[in-house]
């Protein structure tokens, strides 16, 4: 495979594009699934399913916390007997690596076990903030801090609190808490997830605006395929009754019953991820002609399906067809001065398309993304430098102009596998582009250079 290189020199495509791909199920909706379905009573399939390092990670610890998970990677499914809010372990450490999700979403869903666990990553995630979500679950009864003393009571001050954590936990249970908004959504999502199985009902208030709201939403959707109803003010407070997971579906039931019974099923499908689809989205705005992306929607709940929008407003055409999208890129694309604080996981493939348009383009509102697998805003800063593109960083995000003359550069990755996907697109118009440690795609998306090489075999009619 291409992955297992130290490093990997893109090829340039000399002709406009004409390319069919697929992309992988979405981590966003496999590991919210994953973790609903062990909450879930009775056993839950999911179709389409992620498999990379990051739900890898989240599987393999609901194995090790004793929850049935049957991993088929060949047909992309994975099986989970759920036990009805009940963890079988009562004593686990937990490695799990650099994913984020995994790292936020078990921090709270270990607060509902009996026993005592430890949650640790590799050395960026020792460095990636959890302490919001840790004041947030102890305003709701729960016991755990940092792992390394049991001091709790004494610590004022959770803000730069880091993995490794500690859950001494006897179920949760429950009350009012308050958690800002603008660090991660996923302290929200975690605390959304869970709610339903404490022992009195949650509510959650805001105490600041909220970052990458869509992925609320997404939270907040699935957990209503999955029977539980959110209640909302807006995105200011959240209210959860206590309840239980169950998949349903509406199943017509003949005359004289009702129209609208439920009936168990135990099959879950995952879209394919829109984040891994931005890249493919992008391709037709730096090389020209056309990719069709297969197996996703406009109405994705998925957040980052609004980066189409951003195409559009840079003058790139985007059409629909049987659950298929596709983006036609045009010689005439301009720059924009957009917020990407709802879909900031696609800001660093806006900045690969940036150089190539016809005026400066505006990233703002990213400043969470310091916070992610690296600094994202001084890291894209930094590679796009080395290509000799003209930049300017902002505290929010950044500035980048067009590009008259490139330059070969070899782009370090910091381990993002952001920073490989989305210069890797630049590679496929610039000559010279070789990605530093492209393994680091295998976070999210393993067979992504395998999916790009589909691009250099299309053929196209005309620019």
């Amino acid at each position: 495979m291409l992955t297992t290189l130290s490093s990997l020199q893109i090829k340039p495509i000399k002709h406009p594009l004409n390319a069919s791909v697929r992309v992988p199920g979405s981590k966003s909706l496999t590991n919210r699934a994953l973790l609903i379905s062990a909450l879930a009573k009775g056993k839950t399939r999911l179709t389409n399913a992620l498999f990379s390092d990051d739900s890898y990670y989240f599987a393999k610890a609901l194995q090790a916390l004793g929850f049935d998970v049957e991993l088929d990677e060949q047909n992309c499914e994975m099986t989970v007997t759920g036990l009805g809010g009940k963890i079988p372990a009562n004593k686990a450490e937990l490695f799990i690596g650099n994913a984020g999700t995994a790292a936020r979403f078990l921090s709270a869903f270990l607060t509902l076990g009996n026993g005592e666990f430890i949650i640790d990553g590799d050395s960026r995630m020792r460095e990636r903030p959890i302490g919001d979500l840790v004041e947030a679950l102890r305003q709701l009864g729960a016991k755990l801090g940092p792992a390394k003393t049991d001091n709790w009571p004494l610590i004022t001050d959770y803000s730069t609190l880091c993995p490794p954590i500690k859950i001494i936990a006897s179920g949760l249970p429950g009350g009012k808490t308050t958690i800002a908004g603008d660090t991660s959504s996923q302290f929200l999502s975690a605390l959304l997830m869970i709610a339903p199985y404490a022992k009195s009902p949650i509510e959650i208030t805001l105490s600041t605006e909220l970052n990458s709201k869509p992925y609320v939403d997404m939270t907040i959707a699935i957990m209503q395929d999955f029977g539980v109803q959110v209640q909302r003010n807006d995105y200011h407070s959240f209210s959860i009754p206590i309840t239980n997971y169950q998949l349903s579906r509406s199943i017509p039931m003949g005359l004289g019953t009702n129209l609208h019974a439920k009936r168990p099923i135990s099959t879950y499908s995952i879209e394919s991820d829109a984040s891994a689809a931005s890249y493919f989205f992008a391709a037709p705005a730096i090389c020209g002609g056309t990719v069709r992306v297969d197996n996703i929607s406009r109405k994705s709940k998925q957040g980052d399906i609004a980066f189409l929008n951003v195409l559009a407003q840079m003058g790139c055409s985007v059409s629909e067809t049987d659950n298929c999208l596709l983006v036609t890129g045009t010689t005439d694309l301009h720059g924009v001065d957009v917020d990407m604080r709802d879909i900031p996981d696609t800001a660093q493939t806006l900045a690969a398309i940036a150089p190539f348009v016809s005026s400066p383009t505006r990233i703002r509102g990213i400043a969470s993304a310091r916070l992610k697998e690296t600094d994202r805003i001084h890291a894209t800063c930094a590679e796009l430098t080395k290509l000799g593109v003209e930049v300017e960083e902002h505290e929010d995000g950044m500035t980048i102009h067009p590009c008259k003359k490139f330059s070969p550069a070899i782009i370090q990755t910091y381990n993002d596998h952001r920073m490989a996907m989305a210069f890797s697109l630049i590679g496929l118009r610039v000559p010279g582009v070789i990605i530093e440690n492209p393994s680091c795609v295998s976070k999210t998306f393993p067979n992504f250079f395998e999916v790009l090489a589909m691009l250099h075999t299309s053929l196209s009619h005309s620019r």
